[in-house]
């Protein structure tokens, strides 16, 4: 039996951890909120960085710093680099970076394709004396026209959600270089696996975690991370003053999904450009979005940034507008109809029902959105099982027309 060196004269005491030579093979889970020292002095040390160590949750626990420095990894950053912030959700890693880097009477240039979410946060930011000027990041005039002398910075992601269009990363990171701004970019849609974003330009990268980077549907977590060592302290002290804690459990199911990462982030792969190439001969589909094909918009760009990697999501539009997307999702019950992405499992959303349902019908259609748009997220089932069934469903929802 364990006996603990120090004496117990009560079970509501907390025993001290066993003494072993050995060490766990899995990163343990530590749930524990606060982090006891030994006096005052070791607090203050602690607290000025003088060693390492964790004193509450809310300002970093051992489980997110091995998530954070796992994507760290991933997107290419340095061991002398700041490490990245896990929050929990990436609206709140996006949170931090857009009110811990920006003052009231700054300026934002953003993306006019940005996901839903996104736009209602740079709402927020408008509500709170930050200008916002939303354009086409693929337009290097548009960008350009766009800049005040209160522009601060520029925030692009690295595929839309959900039109899959690809700005022009190296016109933003010229841009953002010229006028001294800070370019920060959401990578979630491609994840570092597709495209690392610190290589061309940017200072600031935000991942939602809870997507294809934890993988399971069951975690919800942000990451973001800059080169900056000051902009990655001031983003690190307002997520613990806001208390957007990760929550310790989650981001130890988040390790887990990272193991699996690159090897299910490539079968998706190969079954969405499959799904895509069956799709665009289809009848019944208006179009199909996929940045690997050579028929999407911003092809040459994709594959000048992404190579021959096309990513693990197809968006496409239905004839028959919401009828046709309401009698696709009755034909494939199997596949979840639900606002996400990033799952093992296929899911299909309806973005102008779901993650840009805030918008006006106008402002929707002006960004590529209308009401027969579905986006595939391609899991890693077997592929011919995912196509025959989204197919089959576009056969059905055509004939319902």
């Amino acid at each position: 039996m364990f006996e603990s060196s120090e004496p117990q004269t009560s079970v509501v005491r907390r025993t001290a951890m066993p003494p072993s030579h050995s060490r766990p093979v899995v990163t343990p889970l530590w749930p524990s909120v606060v982090y006891r020292t030994t006096d005052a002095d070791e607090l203050d040390r602690l607290y000025d960085g003088e060693f390492d160590g964790y004193t509450y949750a809310r300002e970093g626990h051992p489980n997110a710093e091995v998530v954070a420095t796992k994507i760290d990894q991933l997107e290419g950053l340095g061991p002398d680099a700041p490490a990245g912030l896990i929050t929990g959700s990436g609206m709140a890693a996006l949170s931090v970076a857009l009110f811990g880097l920006l003052n009231a009477g700054d300026h934002v240039i953003a993306d006019h394709q940005l996901y839903g979410g996104t736009r209602r946060l740079l709402d927020d930011a408008t509500r709170l004396g930050i200008g916002v000027t939303l354009t086409d990041l693929g337009d290097s005039a548009a960008m350009a026209d766009a800049v005040t002398p209160a522009t601060r910075m520029v925030l692009a992601e690295s595929v839309s959600n959900p039109t899959l269009r690809i700005p022009d990363i190296e016109a933003v990171a010229a841009l953002a270089g010229e006028h001294d701004l800070t370019m920060v970019v959401d990578n979630t849609f491609t994840t570092p696996r597709m495209f690392r974003p610190f290589d061309h330009g940017a200072h600031v990268v935000v991942h939602s975690v809870t997507k294809l980077l934890a993988g399971h549907a069951d975690v919800t977590l942000g990451y973001v991370a800059a080169t900056d060592p000051q902009q990655a302290a001031t983003m690190r002290t307002l997520s613990g003053t806001l208390g957007v804690t990760a929550s310790p459990f989650d981001c130890w199911l988040a390790e887990r999904g990272l193991h699996s990462f690159d090897l299910r982030y490539d079968r998706a792969e190969a079954s969405a450009a499959r799904l895509a190439t069956e799709l665009s001969a289809a009848g019944g589909v208006e179009s199909v979005l996929y940045p690997g094909h050579h028929d999407h918009p911003d092809h040459d760009r994709a594959a000048k940034l992404f190579g021959s990697r096309g990513g693990t999501l197809v968006s496409f539009t239905l004839q028959g507008g919401r009828a046709a997307a309401n009698a696709f999702a009755h034909a494939a019950p199997q596949i979840p109809f639900a606002p996400t992405l990033g799952d093992v499992a296929t899911i299909v959303s309806h973005p102008a029902s779901s993650s840009h349902r805030k918008l006006s019908p106008e402002q929707r259609l002006a960004i590529g959105i209308t009401e027969g748009m579905l986006r595939v997220s391609v899991g890693i089932e077997e592929p011919d099982l995912v196509i025959n069934e989204i197919v089959t469903a576009v056969a059905k929802a055509a004939a319902s027309a």
